[in-house]
């Protein structure tokens, strides 16, 4: 694993962080932060596409909304679950703190087939991200030891090691997982993480919906 760290956290210098981490050789690149969508966040895409390199962003933790960089076209914008076990069996539902939606200024990509979003609409797979059914963590910088974390920033290093696990980074694009069978994605189909008039763009649905996306991984298959 490489970490690469940005002078600070502004776009300019978080995309420059995500160029050198291309630079040093990655080939599935994580991003968990984001901000605000703004008119002229265009001029940051740039840093989000690189040929033959898998790049992931976390689609935010407040909710039905949008932001960048998970609203560029370039990439693969992962949103989150709640994952739950009963005895021998695993449930999933929508994380309500999930970020989702219709970007205000990305275009939609030819790999989208959505109705509802005539923009490139978010998220496009999804993973665990509920703090309360999180992951385990080691800590040895400020709170020596295992916590449990949360948020789109774990489901997004999620999906970044399936696509490094599939091995497949330099043929892929952005919009490969839509490109496999939905055998390879567990379908979420209840929950929501907002209000949005009921529609799939917050409201977990049979097949593709903002908030999931194409669903959870099942393996690398879709990757």
């Amino acid at each position: 694993m490489l970490l690469v760290e940005a002078n600070n956290a502004s776009f300019g210098n978080l995309g420059k962080a995500v160029n050198e981490a291309v630079k040093l050789g990655a080939k599935a690149i994580s991003n968990s932060y984001g901000g605000s969508e703004f008119s002229g966040e265009t001029s940051y895409a740039s840093y989000y596409a690189h040929a033959g390199v898998a790049i992931t962003a976390s689609a935010g933790d407040s909710g039905y909304g949008t932001q960048i960089p998970a609203a560029f076209n370039t990439l693969t914008a992962v949103g989150g679950t709640s994952l739950t076990s009963s005895g021998s069996s695993w449930a999933e539902t929508v994380w309500n703190g999930t970020g989702s939606g219709c970007s205000s200024f990305i275009s939609k990509p030819n790999w989208q087939k959505d109705p509802g979003c005539s923009n490139r609409t978010i998220a496009d797979v999804s993973a665990v991200a509920d703090p309360n059914t999180g992951v385990a963590v080691y800590d040895s910088y400020r709170a020596s030891g295992w916590l449990v974390f949360g948020g789109t920033s774990v489901s997004s290093p999620i999906i970044a090691s399936a696509y490094a696990l599939a091995g497949n980074e330099s043929t892929i694009n952005s919009g490969y997982p839509y490109t496999q069978t939905t055998n390879n994605f567990n379908d979420v189909t209840q929950g929501s993480n907002g209000s949005c008039g009921g529609s799939y763009l917050c409201t977990a649905a049979t097949g593709y919906d903002g908030p999931t996306g194409l669903g959870t991984p099942k393996g690398v298959g879709g990757f």
